[in-house]
């Protein structure tokens, strides 16, 4: 009798736990989404089609200290995920295009800053030495 009780107690109590468990609170598939902090779309200046494989790297402000390096996608879409709150430096490159650099990008937590980018591309004009250059010879 005692051990019947005892086998009864337990599978009572292996219920409870069990249904408490599935029972709990479920966690919110929305915030189990990863966050980007930081994103965009990095367009050319004067078609407005977006740009792929564009090099965006943020720098920490403070040491200036390299933090993560993405690149853009077909669609010119760029994202950081995960950076920690701070003031950060992105800088934009693509070969043939000026380099841009954004300053002073304030990241605080459970916020996201959206910033979109125009870059142009490098003239043959931004390549020339100037006159002063050649003062030397």
């Amino acid at each position: 009798m005692k051990v019947r009780l005892l086998l009864l107690f337990t599978f009572c109590f292996a219920c409870v736990a069990l249904h408490a468990r599935n029972c709990g609170p479920k966690p919110d598939p929305v915030s189990k989404k990863k966050k980007d902090f930081v994103n965009g779309i990095v367009s050319h200046a004067t078609s407005k089609r977006p740009l792929k494989a564009v090099s965006v790297t943020a720098y920490l402000h403070a040491d200036n200290k390299k933090e993560i390096s993405v690149q853009t996608d077909e669609a010119g879409n760029y994202s950081f995920d995960g950076l920690k709150p701070g003031t950060y430096k992105l800088v934009f490159e693509k070969t043939g295009f000026k380099r841009l650099t954004k300053d002073k990008i304030i990241i605080k937590d459970e916020d996201t800053v959206k910033l979109n980018i125009d870059l142009a591309e490098i003239s043959h004009l931004d390549m020339m030495p100037s006159p002063l250059h050649f003062s030397e010879i």
